[in-house]
């Protein structure tokens, strides 16, 4: 591991740590690790190959992941199984309505010996932080991840405390509708790169993990099939994979479309529309290609624009869901190149 944690598995602070600048990956590189992870996952997730590889992709556009689902259909599983297959520093983070902020950035306390106060650090000091069931716990301990999601830092008693790269929060939540739970307020939404759902396994999937889940745990036998550096060194790659004038304009078209939209009380916001293009960039080099296609950010658009907009009352009255209207918002935005609308529906 890049930096050593402490016995209580908590990542000091190194003062003056850079994060370094690796070499770049070249395609290949970033096309074959995101092989070797999807695979390492499969082995514990069965039959979401395409959504699992949407997740790695967040990984590799530095951003962060959101999964929403009904209890039990292995949104923990996954996130601990991605996580594991990275060796890096991993901390786990249970959100339940007690939960305080300073359990999550970490406290000042005061040390006797040095008669002066000593930072002890929290959770979220890790590459990798997996927040179980986030939306349990109260918007005020919610809000504790703002700063380090977005800014990739910690700021506790006026005194600032960056956080090492790779870094990416990985939580999990249940539908909003369920007892116990606190909805995620818009700014902290904006924050994930991305929102996906596993969903129910297929028949067939689910009586294979009868069979295999039954006698043994996969995740006793998971292995690590990567490290810290090497993320870096492909998120370094991703970022210099080449984006058209073009696209880029189209990206802009697709976010204001949704402004604009008549079923949108709140579109998506200018970091959503970077957040689209860093995600299509990610889930273009995955492919093994060095420029990003309309088809890309077609791909992507649902997963990472949905979770943010808020449509109007007539929209849930009519049973529609943000899905639905960037289905069309997609089909209406006229492409670069004439190619035709329909990686968004794949991608649904």
């Amino acid at each position: 591991m890049d930096q050593a944690a402490s016995k209580d598995g908590s990542v000091p602070h190194r003062e003056g740590w850079s994060g370094g600048q690796p070499p770049p990956a070249d395609i290949t590189t970033v096309h074959a690790l995101g092989e070797r992870i999807t695979a390492n996952i499969d082995q514990v997730i069965s039959g979401k190959h395409e959504t699992i590889r949407l997740g790695v992709a967040v990984l590799f556009a530095e951003g962060h992941l959101l999964i929403e689902d009904v209890p039990g259909v292995g949104k923990t599983t996954f996130a601990k199984a991605l996580a594991r297959s990275i060796h890096c520093s991993v901390r786990r983070l249970q959100f339940t309505p007690d939960l305080l902020p300073s359990d999550v950035t970490g406290v000042s306390v005061y040390n006797a010996d040095e008669r002066d106060f000593e930072f002890k650090p929290g959770p979220v000091f890790a590459n990798i932080v997996v927040g179980d069931e986030i939306n349990r716990a109260s918007p005020k301990t919610q809000s504790a991840l703002l700063e380090c999601m977005e800014e990739r830092q910690v700021t506790v008693d006026g005194v600032t405390y960056p956080l090492e790269s790779p870094f990416l929060v990985l939580a999990t939540q249940n539908p909003i509708d369920m007892e116990g739970t606190y909805p995620l307020p818009e700014a902290q939404r904006d924050r994930f790169t991305a929102r996906i759902s596993l969903g129910y396994p297929d028949r067939n999937a689910e009586i294979a993990m009868l069979g295999d889940h039954a006698t043994f745990d996969p995740m006793d036998t998971l292995l690590p099939v990567s490290d810290a550096a090497e993320v870096r060194s492909v998120i370094a790659g991703v970022r210099r994979v080449h984006v058209a004038e073009a696209i880029k304009a189209y990206a802009v078209d697709l976010a204001e479309a949704t402004r604009r939209a008549s079923e949108v009380r709140l579109g998506a916001s200018p970091r959503a529309t970077l957040q689209l293009l860093r995600a299509a960039k990610a889930w273009a080099a995955m492919q093994g290609r060095a420029y990003v296609l309309p088809d890309d950010l077609q791909f992507v658009l649902g997963p990472v624009l949905a979770h943010r907009l808020l449509l109007t009352a007539d929209a849930h009255i009519a049973g529609r869901s943000a899905t639905d209207v960037l289905i069309e918002l997609a089909r209406a935005v006229p492409i670069p190149g004439g190619a035709p609308a329909a990686a968004m529906t794949r991608a649904r």
